[in-house]
């Protein structure tokens, strides 16, 4: 077997028998020689002409390609040591099924419902505009991952083995593709029967999966030793640890945190828009015109820029800004994401096809702490009383339900009031708002110079065909819980392991999962010492 590198055309990579004919000219045997050629890792390049970027297994004659084995050695748990594990998002499902393989039950509490259940829900939330406060976008089995695609690309590779985080992905039912694109995702339509999967795999080898259980409070004795949970219904659930991974949108937990005194961190964030363009025109700027091959995928970008702006409302007389584009879903649609009533938050999302018209992406500007001084009287809930009175702002702007106001991109960007609107994917009322009736004006003004310069980057990206809706909100936790570097433990709280992005630690479904895997090892290396100090 030789490894090789390709460069070949989307024609030659999609047809066998070119894909064949390619490798041969590389390797320098004849096609007959070859019996197979697996590609491990793939890219797509547009940057000179349109290439697939490969790197090949190539099989000669007398070789027989075996498919990999993707099953994980979990091991029955039923009577084992318990940990307690508080949310089923990505951080607290992969954490649950590495337990499995190291001998530690998981008993995994989630506020929301069954994945099954929580697509009803949904449905619901679009038809009727009413939000439930345990089960929507954000909240249930699976987390907000669920729901944004099912985007798999992280660049925290430091944090653990990413393939491992994918081959659980497709041994619950994930393509196999998964395993080879630099950027992998499984899409919405076809993550939430996965995500039943991974609850099955749990509770067979003798975890246990509470769902519609919201956690309270946490058992902590008078050595500050955390031993378990207590629940919204009275009831409780001891562990030797208990893991948090509740998500960067359960507030109730920060708010429970600052009221008992425990440690909590305010945390820079990212606030914006979602913009929202015809697809065609992305895969024509992608792809370089018109007469690109059909076999492409629908196009996406990555867009990031450095803004300088004055902000009156801060102590500095100018800010440095990140602007960048966040969640970009090509053939996708927008979802209100919002969490609570009276709120106004917009996310995106696409299936597996991603056969939308529309491609749309968070477009967002970073914010600190020296960007909005006039909150600093909460303390480390500063950032999010500005989340939340951005949410709550635009809300009232557009009018109540689940209305998302916005303009056209150049109508913002050059403060022409023409109340015309593009047609747009979004799953609810898409109406006529000022966004500087409602953002912070250095917000504004940091997306009017970013749009500029990505319409410089991507030619055509500036153009009244796009429509910009509000408020992109929950692109990370404004709130971080902090940990130990070496043992995850909260500094004040022995036994309890903040982890995922509700900890602040991670930003999306594999560098969260990572976190969660790296916190049940912790939790292992912990009960290990223990006993040998006890033998």
């Amino acid at each position: 077997m030789k490894s090789v590198e390709l460069n070949i055309t989307p024609e030659e990579y999609f047809n066998e028998e070119l894909l064949l004919e390619a490798t041969s000219r590389v390797i320098g045997v004849g096609v007959n020689e070859i019996s197979h050629v697996e590609v491990v890792r793939r890219s797509l390049d547009s940057r000179r002409g349109i290439r697939f970027r490969c790197q090949a297994e190539v099989y000669m004659a007398d070789e027989m390609f075996v498919a990999p084995d993707f099953s994980s050695p979990y091991r029955n748990v039923y009577d084992d040591r318990r940990v307690v594990i508080v949310g089923a998002g990505p951080a607290g499902l992969f954490a649950a099924l590495h337990a499995l393989e190291l001998g530690i039950k998981p008993v995994v509490v989630e506020r929301g419902k069954a994945v099954e259940e929580r697509k009803k829900d949904i449905t619901s939330l679009v038809r009727n505009g009413c939000v439930d406060g345990n089960s929507n976008w954000c909240f249930g089995e699976g987390g907000a991952g669920t729901y944004s695609d099912g985007k798999l690309y992280t660049r925290s590779t430091k944090r653990g083995d990413v393939s491992e985080v994918m081959r659980k992905f497709v041994e619950h039912g994930a393509d196999p593709k998964i395993m080879i694109d630099a950027h992998a995702h499984i899409g919405t339509d076809r993550l939430s029967p996965i995500i039943a999967n991974m609850r099955r795999t749990i509770v067979e080898h003798g975890g246990e999966m509470h769902l519609g259980c919201r956690m309270t409070d946490l058992l902590v004795d008078s050595n500050n030793k955390v031993n378990g949970v207590r629940l919204s219904d009275g009831s409780s659930i001891e562990g030797n640890a208990v893991i948090l991974a509740t998500g960067h949108s359960a507030r109730d937990i920060y708010e429970l945190f600052n009221n008992k005194g425990w440690l909590l961190e305010a945390k820079p964030f990212a606030l914006g828009v979602r913009v929202e363009h015809p697809q065609q025109l992305i895969n024509e700027i992608q792809y370089h015109g018109k007469n690109y091959s059909p076999l492409l995928p629908p196009a996406a970008y990555s867009l990031t820029t450095q803004v300088k702006t004055s902000n009156k409302s801060s102590k500095q007389s100018s800010n440095q800004h990140g602007v960048f584009s966040f969640c970009m879903c090509p053939g996708g649609v927008i979802v209100p994401a919002a969490t609570a009533e009276g709120e106004q938050v917009v996310n995106g999302m696409s299936n597996a096809s991603r056969s939308s018209a529309f491609a749309n992406s968070g477009i967002a500007v970073t914010v600190s702490l020296e960007d909005v001084p006039e909150y600093a009287q909460y303390g480390p809930l500063a950032l999010l009383r500005f989340q939340q009175e951005v949410e709550h702002r635009v809300f009232e702007v557009a009018g109540g339900g689940l209305r998302a106001p916005g303009q056209r991109l150049t109508d913002f960007c050059e403060r022409h009031s023409t109340g015309r609107l593009n047609r747009s994917n979004y799953m609810g009322e898409y109406v006529h708002g000022e966004l500087d009736a409602m953002l912070p004006p250095f917000v504004c003004e940091c997306l009017r110079q970013g749009f500029r310069d990505f319409g410089r980057k991507m030619r055509g990206f500036y153009t009244s065909e796009a429509s910009l809706l509000a408020v992109e909100s929950r692109t990370s936790s404004p709130v971080r819980i902090p940990r130990d570097r070496d043992t995850m433990q909260h500094p004040q709280l022995q036994g309890l392991y903040p982890c995922g992005e509700g900890a602040g630690y991670a930003g999306g479904i594999v560098s969260s999962a990572l976190d969660g895997i790296n916190a049940i090892e912790k939790i292992q290396n912990t009960i290990e010492k223990k006993q040998y100090t006890n033998n």
